[in-house]
Order: C-alpha cells, then sequence, then structure tokens
C-alpha cells in the first residue's frame, strides 16, 4: 500500500507514477495467486478502494482490480492463531463502504458477483476423483450386474438381505450424484454402469426365480431406471452400443400386455403402480425423454426405424380412451412425456409428420377438449394441454394431409374456443398454432365461420385480445381508443421508462425484441390474413381498434427508425446529408400514418354517432306512429259506440256512406250493359257487408234470420243444387228407414 501510495514528490512524474503502480499491482496478484491471507485482506480492500477512485480517470486500473477481485473469490489463508471474528468484522465494514458499486464498469460488477457465488457455493476438492474412490465405488455398484476381472471384488457376494438391498439403492442413489459431475463421467463409461443399469430393463419374470422378493426387486428396477433416466444421456455412445432403444421399446411393449402381473407399488418411484405397469412405463419414459431431446440423429433415427411413433400412438390412444384412468396424475404424466417425444422427433420431419397422420390428429382433437374448470386442479392438465398444443405444431403443421385432416375434424374450432377462455400463459402458443394455420388456404373460411360465447366472432375475439395486450403494456389511448401519441402510436409504458442505450448491430434492440415478447405481431399476421375488410361481427370500437391494427407493420417501422434516429443522437453521429433527409422523410411519413389513423378513427366514431342518432329518430317516429294508431283505434270505438247509441247519428252516417259510395262508382255507364245492384236495402249498418257467417243459438225461425226484414227474408229453400226456388216442402228419403219425414 505504501508502494501505491504516492509520495509528495510525484505529482511532477504522473506518467512514471501510474507505471509504477500498475507494477505493484501485479505483484500483488502474482504474490497471492494461491489466496489471501486472513491478516492481509484490510490493506488489500484499501488497494481495491484506491483502484475504484482511478478507475473513473484511468482505465488501465481496469484489468488489475478484476485481477484482484479474483483472489477475493478464492478460499481464504490462515497463516497463525489470529482473531477471526475480528478481521471478519473489519473485512464488512470496508466491503459496506461500497467503493467498488461506484466503478460505472459492468466488467467489475459481473466479477463481485462471480465472487458472491463462489462465496456461496464453495465446494471441497473432489479427493475421491484423485484417489480413486469414485471407480472403487462404480465397480461395486456395478460387479453383479457386469462380470469384472478386478481382484476387488473377487470374493465378493451378495447374500440378499435387508442391508444388501438397503446398499444397493445407496450406490444407485451415488451414481445419480456422480452423474452431475462431469469429470465422473468417464468412470462411468469404463465401469460399464449403462449396461449394469440396463440389467434391469427387462419384463419381471415370475415370483421365486430371483433372491430379491418381488417388491424388492420391483424397487430395484424402478431405482435403476431412474438412474438409467440420469446417466444415459451423459454416455450416449455406452447407450447406442447396448442398444438401448431396442431394450426400451421391448420393455413398453411389455407394459402395455396383458398378462398375471400386478406392480407393489410400495417405493417411492412405485407411485401410482400398485396393480398395474404404469410405475414402469413412466420411468422408461423418462428414459426416452432426455435421450430424443438431445437430437442426436443415429439415436432419433435408430427410434423412429424401430417404430416407436406407431408405439408410442397406440400407448397415448389407451390411456386415453381408458376413462377409468382418465384424470390419474401418472396417467397424465405418461401422455405429456409421449406427447413431447412425439413432438422433438416429428419436428422438421415431413415423413415422420405422415407417419403421425390421422391417428394422431384424433388423439390430439380428443385431448384438446379438456374441461377448462382442470386446468389448475394440480393433476397436471395443464402440462398435457401444454405439451398437446407443442405437439399439434410440431406433427401436424407442414404436413397437408394431416392438416387438411384436423380442419375436417373442426379441430380449428377448438383451438379458438381455447383461445377464447383468455388464459394468459397459452393464448401466445394457441395464436402462433393460428399464424401456422393461416398458410394453409382452407383455413381462412373455419376461422371465419366459429361462433363462440354470445355468438361472438373470431375477429371480435383477436380485437378484443389486441385491446387488452395493449391495456397491460400501457399504451396511451383516450377513452374511445384512438391514437393519443400519432409518433409513438404502439409505445409501451415500459418501453418509455426505457433509456436509449446503443447496441451493436448485431444485437436486436428492444424494439425489435418487443415483437415476439407479446401476441400484437400474431394478431396481425392472422388478421392479415383473413383480410381487414368485411370482418363479421365486429363494433364502431372494434372498428377503431382494427384501424390500428391494420396500420401495425407501418408503425413498427417508424418506431425503429425513430430508435435508430435516438442511437445515433446518443453517438453523437450526425448522418451525411442525403442520409438525413432520407431520415426526416421516414420520420414524417410514419408521423403523417398515424395522423392519418387518428383521422380515421374520428370519422368512425363520428358516423357511428350519426347512425346511432339515425337509429334513435327511427324508433322515436315507431313509437309516435303506434300511439297515433292507439289515438285512430280509440276515436274508432267512440264512434261506434256514437252509432250503436244515437239512431239520428247511425242514419247520418249511413247516408255518408251512401254519398261515398255513390262517388266511387264511374260516373259513364256502357251501352246495353246489365247493372247489377250491390245494396242489400233495409239493411241498417255502416260497416262493408263480408262473407261471413253469424251463428245465434236462438233459432232462425223465431227471428227471421239475420235477413229479416229483407227482401231475402228467410224462405223455405231447396236443399238440391240449382237456383233458389220457393216450395212448400221437400221430402227427404232415409236409406236406412222406410218412411219419409219432411224437413222445412
Amino acid at each position: 500500500v505504501k508502494r501505491y501510495l504516492p509520495p509528495p514528490t510525484c505529482f511532477l512524474f504522473e506518467n512514471n507514477l501510474e507505471e509504477s503502480q500498475q507494477q505493484a499491482l501485479k505483484k500483488v496478484v502474482k504474490q497471492y495467486e494461491n489466496g489471501l491471507p486472513l491478516k492481509d485482506l484490510a490493506q488489500i480492500f484499501k488497494i481495491l478502494n484506491l483502484c475504484a477512485e482511478k478507475i473513473h480517470n484511468k482505465e488501465v486500473f481496469l484489468e488489475p482490480t478484476c485481477e484482484i477481485l479474483k483472489l477475493c473469490g478464492m478460499t481464504f489463508l490462515k497463516t497463525q492463531l489470529l482473531d477471526c471474528m475480528r478481521i471478519v468484522n473489519d473485512c464488512l465494514l470496508i466491503i459496506l463502504e461500497g467503493y467498488l458499486m461506484r466503478v460505472p464498469s459492468s466488467q467489475v460488477k459481473i466479477q463481485i458477483c462471480k465472487c458472491v457465488i463462489s462465496f456461496y457455493h464453495a465446494e471441497s476438492p473432489k479427493k475421491q476423483l484423485e484417489t480413486g474412490f469414485t471407480k472403487q465405488l462404480i465397480l461395486f455398484a456395478t460387479f453383479v450386474e457386469v462380470k469384472s476381472y478386478n481382484p476387488s471384488v473377487k470374493g465378493l457376494q451378495l447374500n440378499y438381505s435387508y442391508e444388501d438391498f438397503e446398499l444397493k439403492k445407496l450406490l444407485f442413489n451415488m451414481v445419480a450424484v456422480l452423474a452431475k459431475d462431469l469429470c465422473a463421467v468417464p468412470l462411468l463409461s469404463e465401469g460399464k454402469m449403462v449396461l449394469a443399469l440396463f440389467h434391469y430393463v427387462k419384463p419381471i419374470e415370475k415370483p421365486g426365480v430371483h433372491d430379491w422378493s418381488a417388491a424388492q426387486y420391483e424397487e430395484l428396477q424402478l431405482h435403476a431406471i431412474a438412474t438409467l433416466a440420469t446417466v444415459a444421456p451423459l454416455l450416449v455412445e455406452d447407450y447406442m452400443t447396448c442398444q438401448g432403444n431396442t431394450r426400451l421399446l421391448l420393455f413398453l411393449e411389455w407394459c402395455v400386455a396383458q398378462d398375471c402381473f400386478f406392480g407393489q407399488g410400495n417405493s417411492f418411484h412405485g407411485t401410482g403402480g400398485r396393480g398395474n405397469k404404469l410405475a414402469q412405463m413412466r420411468y422408461s419414459l423418462r428414459v426416452l425423454r432426455p435421450m430424443v431431446s438431445l437430437g442426436d440423429d443415429a439415436v432419433n433415427l435408430d427410434l423412429c426405424d424401430q417404430g416407436v411413433i406407431n408405439q408410442l400412438l397406440d400407448i397415448l390412444k389407451n390411456t386415453t380412451n381408458n376413462s377409468k384412468e382418465k384424470d390419474d396424475a401418472i396417467v397424465m404424466e405418461i401422455q405429456t412425456d409421449i406427447l413431447l417425444i412425439l413432438s422433438t422427433l416429428c419436428e422438421n420431419d415431413p415423413h415422420r409428420k405422415e407417419l403421425f397422420g390421422s391417428e394422431g390428429v384424433d388423439i390430439i382433437i380428443q385431448l384438446m377438449k379438456i374441461d377448462p374448470n382442470k386446468f389448475y386442479s394440480g393433476l397436471g392438465h395443464n402440462r398435457l394441454l401444454f405439451s398437446t398444443l407443442d405437439c399439434l405444431w410440431c406433427c401436424v403443421l407442414g404436413c397437408y394431409i394431416a392438416e387438411d385432416y384436423f380442419l375436417e375434424k373442426e379441430g380449428i374450432f377448438l383451438i379458438l374456443d381455447l383461445l377464447s377462455l383468455n388464459q394468459k400463459n397459452i393464448c401466445n402458443l394457441i395464436l402462433g398454432i393460428l399464424v401456422e394455420f393461416c398458410d394453409n388456404p382452407k383455413t381462412t373460411r373455419h376461422i371465419n365461420t366459429w361462433r363462440g360465447k354470445n355468438n361472438q366472432t373470431a375477429a371480435s375475439l383477436l380485437v378484443h385480445l389486441w385491446r387488452q395486450e395493449e391495456a397491460e403494456l400501457g399504451v396511451k389511448h383516450d377513452q374511445h381508443g384512438r391514437i393519443v401519441d400519432v409518433k409513438k402510436p404502439l409505445v409501451s409504458r415500459f418501453q418509455e421508462q426505457q433509456e436509449v442505450t446503443p447496441m451493436p448491430a448485431n444485437c436486436p434492440t428492444f424494439d425489435i425484441m418487443e415483437v415476439s415478447e407479446n401476441t400484437r405481431a400474431k394478431i396481425y399476421s392472422i388478421l392479415f390474413r383473413l383480410g381487414f375488410e368485411n370482418l363479421p361481427g365486429l363494433s364502431a370500437k372494434d372498428f377503431v381498434t382494427l384501424a390500428i391494427i391494420r396500420r401495425y407493420l407501418d408503425f413498427k417501422v417508424g418506431e425503429v427508425w425513430s430508435e435508430v434516429c435516438a442511437e445515433l443522437k446518443e453517438e453523437n453521429f450526425r448522418p451525411v446529408t442525403p442520409d438525413q433527409e432520407a431520415l426526416k422523410v421516414i420520420t414524417e411519413t410514419a408521423e403523417n400514418v398515424g395522423k392519418m389513423v387518428a383521422t380515421l378513427q374520428t370519422e368512425m366514431l363520428e358516423s357511428q354517432r350519426f347512425q346511432e342518432i339515425q337509429e334513435e329518430e327511427k324508433i322515436y317516429a315507431k313509437i309516435q306512429s303506434l300511439h297515433k294508431q292507439r289515438e285512430m283505434v280509440n276515436k274508432s270505438w267512440e264512434d261506434f259506440l256514437t252509432r250503436t247509441s244515437n239512431y239520428e247519428v247511425l242514419k247520418k252516417t249511413k247516408r255518408l256512406q251512401e254519398k261515398s259510395v255513390e262517388a266511387s262508382r264511374p260516373k259513364g255507364r256502357l251501352q246495353n250493359a246489365t247493372v247489377h245492384s250491390t245494396e242489400i236495402k233495409g239493411l241498417n249498418t255502416t260497416i262493408a257487408s263480408g262473407r261471413l257467417v253469424t251463428v245465434e243459438s236462438t233459432p232462425s225461425q223465431l227471428t227471421g234470420g239475420p235477413l229479416a226484414d229483407t227482401d231475402l227474408a228467410l224462405r223455405k229453400l231447396s236443399v238440391r243444387g240449382g237456383a233458389l226456388k220457393k216450395i212448400k216442402g221437400v221430402k227427404v228419403v232415409d236409406p236406412f228407414k222406410k218412411d219419409s219425414v219432411a224437413v222445412k
């Protein structure tokens, strides 16, 4: 520290002083390369604090500071009996001063974080690897399953006691822990650990064949398969040498087969496997899933050549159709693993998608009909739905045969039903699937046909999701949904708070990353495929929002150019005159687009207001007409009462009626024309006569009939056809009686 601090006369030779200080720092790093002594910590932190003050003006001190910080991440050395608590307290006080946190360098801050991590993750030296102890443990774990000529296990045997059973499980646990250390992986390969674990991946034989009891052997088998799921992905070559794919597929075939085996289900790994083989199937798929996820072409090709797709589809079909096991957590985990395996195998491979085919599509459609109320039941329905949608994306999209079959089964309706649930965690995934499906020209017809709750259309649903997304992002709009800031119509609240940070050309900026972080780009893509014209079921508010969606791409381009201008200004760069003019034109064009959309939105709202006023006037006119009609009915009834209660009024009305009838007749008459009278004389009614028959209870012989006191008064008429004739009586012969009766 004395050498680092400048003497009073050294300010005249500043360059020499800096070189001397840098040399002193290098010597400090060299001196303590094996660790910092506790007694020197206070002095080291004084040096760091002095470096922190220098870095503000001299960046040459940045590298020595980071090197000293690396030493702080190592184990501290204790050279003699010291008062450790006093030293620790002194160091804490020095650290709390926070000199290094004032340094405006990300490199120093990252190094400080690494030191803190090393404090809390201090691992003891792996002496078991260096001494060969790990190799011996691996040998003891495999000597029963793999024949070894090592003298250490020559006379060693297991007597299948309870202690040996517990020892075997401890050895399996030890292997799973060692697999986390990459230094131990070569030892696991050398000890043929994969082969030893595959010894248990075989059908369980009849009871009594093994020296272990049935429950003990089942527990060891499940424990070995669980350990294999950790070890096999690290030893792919050993896995392929042992024909791991073949062994696993044969074992899965045994798990599906119907035989007399019944699982005990007593162990931790045997949960849910009592009376069945679900535990064995569950852990076999746990081995297969990470192997497929490695993306190793040899492993995946070997699996597909052995018919793994059809075999897994059969298992998935059986578990899906079995109503008793439908809501079992273990069964849903098995289904989830199978769907993830199929997704990995079929992704980017058209031939495998064809193998998935219609059978797989039927299963996907059945799984998509999960009750939404069960998503958060804790049994795994949400994971099953996620894996189903992922399988739909990877196994169906891109294969036109499978896509068409999915559309025929009304799969798009199921997707839109899920989207209408408005589950935030799956909306982005579902919208991505719809975007991919829109490449198929048949999809748009299905989307436009769909109707949701309250007869909601797909376009209305998408516009609603857009408004909801912008509300969460904090995009500024007025109460009617119109644009507020025409320069930045899409900018969220978080974007406004972000400072301009110049980024390298190969790094995406925040405005670019924002496209993939929310659903607006996907909604725009779907509506673009549907067409922005003639979308059904949209309200005026929806059309206002649709005007923004339609110009999303233009707004986003203008936003990116604004970000470019801001970065140039932040870096104090001035573009050449042509580029400056081009940037100005682009900025003005983007602003004009915003103004145009805002004007269009205002016109839409005014048109809607005018239409509402017209509809209101029509409703009021209809109400007025109803009132007027009611008044006319009341007046007609009053006139009727007046006519029926006052004979003079009745005669007057009759005269007016006759006068009106006479005025309506033509004035001129044709020659030789026969005039027929249309009036019945003697009537005292003022209404037009019609073809109505009045049936009265009083006999017509007593009243004279309705035409009494007229020329057509009741007469004796012939019942035969022909003209009316006046006769005295008519005899009707009854065919069933001999005598006849006269009828008047």
